[in-house]
């Protein structure tokens, strides 16, 4: 859950320097921002990746779980 919240914590602060760069006309730090951003977006794909991987461990474990009762 940390790297969840380190990711929307990046993304607050990608927006916060893209709308400094709009405010003040700064290209640089609106660039840097977006970036920030997609790195986020990035971030946050991965928590959901590693999420699902192991909803799925968990589940394929239950699963055998329930065949070997099953067979024995």
């Amino acid at each position: 859950m940390s790297n969840h919240l380190d990711a929307t914590a990046k993304d607050a602060e990608g927006k916060l320097e893209a709308a400094y760069g709009e405010l003040t006309g700064d290209t640089g730090h609106q660039i840097k921002g977006k970036a920030k951003q997609v790195q986020a977006s990035g971030m946050h794909a991965l928590e959901d990746v590693k999420q699902s991987a192991k909803d799925a461990a968990e589940t394929i474990s239950d699963a055998a779980g329930r065949l070997a009762d099953k067979v024995t």
